[in-house]
């Protein structure tokens, strides 16, 4: 191939092609994607016909009351400017650290706490948590392997075909978590409890705030412009009305679906923690700094899960 020769591209059904090497891996990656497409179509479309309007209305309100948390935290981070590269890191190691602290906290706890309800075992509760990090970790290896992005030091991953930036991993992951964080208002609003729904909605609507800061921080850190970090970490907040619609449903149809959506977040999101953000900050010799980062964000983030939950 000459110097100036355009490289071939993989088509777009190669993507698709299990009768090649890999082929059960892609396999089990897009039926991975297909099931928990359908699972979350079929807890939407059970919201709609099978719960009560009133709680569906309340379910959706504190949904939006997420959105526009995460969203103001995400407005502060335009008014920052200029970062230095050992604050960037900083800053990044920080939002690793509420991940990790959230994954637990917020997803895997909750999520044992709720399967145990439902199945009445801690052994079978605690797998049923297990199944979805397995899920999880399994849509963002299919994502690394499949999706073609790029790595810092590494360079291209997946097919080769017109790449896309590598922070899309990471947004894939916070855009998992703010999912099942609705699905939990949802299901606080599901028997029309405000005693139940209300502290909870608070409390999750407090902690997006920093969140929704930490986000777009950490995006801008990947080389964004300011304003596109924002409108992204804005943009994952969606995520929480709908998941709330989502959650509503699920309690009226498959109540274990909650806990493994639970524990698909989770896994997606120490996954992304460990493969992408971690080595990003550690790749400008800001080891330390960046690792109190991470120390201070999970326990600020444990701190608003425990005390405020």
């Amino acid at each position: 191939m000459s110097e100036h020769s355009s490289p071939v591209k993989t088509p777009w059904h190669a993507w698709f092609d299990i009768g090649k090497s890999g082929s059960w891996l892609s396999l089990f990656f897009w039926s991975t994607v297909v099931g928990v497409c359908v699972l979350l179509l079929i807890s939407g479309y059970s919201a709609f016909t099978g719960a009560n309007r009133v709680n569906l209305q309340y379910a959706f309100l504190g949904g939006l009351s997420g959105f526009g948390a995460t969203a103001l935290g995400a407005v502060v981070a335009v008014v920052l400017r200029d970062i230095a590269a050992r604050t960037q890191d900083i800053m990044l190691g920080f939002a690793a650290g509420m991940m990790l602290a959230a994954s637990s906290f917020s997803l895997i706890l909750p999520g044992i706490a709720a399967a145990q309800s439902i199945c009445g075992n801690k052994l079978l509760a605690a797998c049923v948590v297990v199944l979805g990090l397995v899920l999880g970790v399994a849509l963002m290896i299919g994502l690394d392997r499949f999706i073609p992005h790029e790595h810092q030091k590494s360079g291209r991953k997946g097919p080769d075909v017109q790449r896309i930036n590598r922070v899309w991993l990471f947004v894939l992951a916070i855009t998992l978590h703010n999912l099942p964080e609705g699905m939990a208002i949802g299901v606080s609003f599901a028997t029309g409890d405000m005693q139940v729904g209300l502290p909870l909605t608070t409390a999750i609507a407090i902690q997006d705030i920093p969140e929704g800061l930490a986000i777009a921080l950490a995006l801008r850190v990947t080389g964004i412009s300011t304003l596109r970090a924002a409108l992204i970490a804005v943009g994952s907040g969606l995520m929480e009305p709908l998941g709330a619609v989502i959650g509503l449903g699920l309690s009226t149809s498959f109540a274990l679906g909650y806990p493994v959506a639970l524990g698909l977040a989770a896994g997606a999101m120490i996954f992304v923690v460990s493969h992408e953000v971690i080595p990003e900050t550690h790749r400008n010799g800001h080891e330390t700094p960046a690792t109190l980062g991470l120390m201070l964000g999970f326990g600020v983030m444990m701190f608003l899960d425990t005390a405020l939950g």
